[in-house]
């Protein structure tokens, strides 16, 4: 069998066996399959698709590329999420000890960035001295001391998706259904949880743009999980505009840290309610979701799930100091603020033009070893739907050198867009599935 006839075969169009994608993806892992097959295999499947066969196949093999954990020696139930990626999703920062807080652990395996939108390792990585690289057996203990943990994917788990997550995030090959879910649920599958939620978004910012494509995706998703024996539900929510203020590793951890001291932006503190209260009714911590609801208010209002929050940085060894003094996070070296030019109503925040204007600022990568820069991105001071008047703050640009300013600047003004008539908000929930 040799990797070339494999990716001639996909590129016409055929279907491959469960044989033929076992053997490339352990090539890959192996590296006896080079970058650039790899990357031609991937862009073949981008352009001919994979039936549902296939797409499982290739979860499995990547799942098996390495250990499955075992996790059933902590809890009863373990609960994770997965996001599929969007613009200002800082969701795992908050959800993670909200759940956990509530007494149901939380074991996350999380990535980096992937094109225009953020990952949460990256973000994590704001904090000085935290450590996302845990061994499997870190990753128990602390998962059994303190019911909360999020590292970065190891060689032990799914080794091959870490491999192939990287190619595609450089290489064209990221909006694609199969790759997507195959990535996704490898690595649910092999971090060990019992019960899995899945943030999927439709929309500008979003790598699905239409409700039909997340719904595909999570549809598949949920299949998938069903076959490996887990307990999976789907929550689609709209990426039409970024999720909260803040656009940018350090600016996100910044938000995330007020969100749980009671200062969320009102649309994401209703998507992290969301999300957690899935997350408790999968992992059998409620029995419905009105009853998760008063529990995850409860604790945020408590101030458990900040304290969980600091509990889980502590043992990762990230700096407590910046976490109870935020502005202690890395700072730009720029801040500009765009005010609106005249009165009237926000029409537009313009996700996706903010997600990719914020990788030119440096919060993500163009090639595969770009170092990120923490400390740049935006805020947004005002929401679609939202009435403004001449000279109110409209966006923070944050940026660390003049030239990527200006560029900022001008991205800005054209992705925010003001309407002389009343605009009604968008939604945020689109809608839910549970398999």
């Amino acid at each position: 069998m040799r990797a070339v006839d494999i990716i001639i075969k996909k590129r016409d169009g055929g279907e491959l066996t469960s044989e033929e994608i076992t053997f490339f993806v352990q090539g890959y892992t192996s590296e006896s399959i080079p970058d650039y097959q790899a990357a031609a295999w991937a862009m073949a499947v981008v352009i001919r698709g994979m039936s549902m066969r296939e797409t499982t196949a290739l979860t499995l093999a990547m799942a098996h590329s390495g250990q499955i954990l075992d996790l059933s020696d902590i809890a009863r139930r373990v609960v994770d999420k997965h996001s599929t990626g969007g613009v200002g999703d800082k969701t795992t920062l908050v959800v993670g000890p909200l759940v956990a807080a509530c007494g149901l652990p939380v074991g996350k395996m999380s990535g980096r960035g992937l094109g225009f939108s953020g990952g949460t390792i990256d973000k994590l990585e704001s904090i000085p001295g935290l450590r996302v690289d845990l061994t499997l057996a870190e990753f128990k203990s602390q998962l059994r001391r303190v019911g909360l943990v999020v590292a970065g994917q190891t060689s032990d788990l799914a080794p091959a998706d870490g491999k192939l997550y990287a190619l595609r995030d450089i290489t064209g090959t990221v909006e694609n259904i199969p790759l997507i879910a195959s990535s996704i649920m490898s690595k649910k599958i092999a971090g060990g949880a019992d019960a899995i939620v899945l943030d999927v978004k439709a929309g500008s910012g979003a790598f699905m743009k239409t409700l039909e494509e997340a719904l595909a995706l999570a549809n598949t998703m949920i299949d998938i999980g069903r076959d490996a024996g887990r307990d999976v539900a789907a929550v689609i929510s709209s990426m039409e505009q970024p999720l909260g203020y803040a656009i940018g590793n350090a600016l996100e951890v910044k938000e995330a840290i007020l969100s749980l001291q009671g200062q969320a932006p009102p649309d994401f503190l209703e998507h992290c309610l969301t999300i957690a209260g899935y997350m408790l009714l999968l992992g059998g911590k409620v029995v419905n979701l009105a009853d998760a609801r008063r529990l995850l208010e409860q604790v945020l209002s408590q101030g458990k799930a900040f304290e969980k929050f600091r509990e889980f940085i502590a043992a990762q060894h990230g700096n407590l100091e910046v976490i109870d003094h935020p502005d202690k996070l890395p700072q730009a070296r720029f801040v500009k603020t765009l005010t609106a030019p005249q009165g009237g109503y926000i029409a537009g925040v313009h996700a996706l033009d903010l997600g990719w204007a914020a990788v030119r600022l440096g919060a993500g990568r163009n090639k595969k070893d770009d170092r990120i820069n923490h400390a740049v991105g935006f805020v947004i001071h005002a929401k679609v739907g939202d009435k403004v008047v001449e000279d109110q703050p409209l966006v923070t640009i944050h940026a660390d050198d003049e030239f990527h300013l200006e560029e900022a600047g001008e991205t800005c003004r054209k992705a925010i867009r003001l309407s002389l008539t009343p605009v009604s908000p968008l939604p945020l929930i689109l809608q839910t599935l549970h398999g």
